[in-house]
């Protein structure tokens, strides 16, 4: 199994909580775009395709909510180890590759998303 030294691991999950403050506010500001459309617009495909996003965008904020609880259930795990040994944030802890994975995974999904509304939003207004 792989370790990581717990200050790192503490970095790291503070950038992905950054991270993923900046992807929930991105999706805030799509919603809006979201509904300025819907408000516009009564074609059917047009409103489909609006539904599709909306659902898209309710399971990234879910995505989100997910890793935001794994990060923090983390944090939580080396928080208690340090506190039982102060010097413990230089002892070598496990890593967590799988939220790692899932942080990458999501980045990629939620770029592939936006750049399918963006040019959804091209198209319709």
């Amino acid at each position: 199994m792989d370790t990581q030294k717990a200050y790192t691991l503490h970095e790291e999950h503070k950038t992905w909580l950054n991270k993923l403050a900046f992807y929930a506010d991105d999706i805030a500001v799509l919603e809006k775009r979201l509904e300025e459309v819907v408000a516009k617009n009564t074609d059917k495909e047009v409103l489909a395709m609006a539904h599709h996003f909306e659902n898209q965008f309710i399971m990234r904020k879910e995505q989100i909510d997910e890793m935001r609880h794994a990060i923090k259930e983390h944090e939580a795990y080396i928080e208690g180890k340090i506190s039982h040994n102060p010097a413990a944030d230089h002892v070598d802890m496990n890593d967590h590759p799988k939220e790692r994975g899932t942080i990458e995974s999501f980045e990629k999904i939620f770029a592939e998303t936006r750049h399918e509304f963006i040019s959804y939003l091209s198209k319709v207004m």
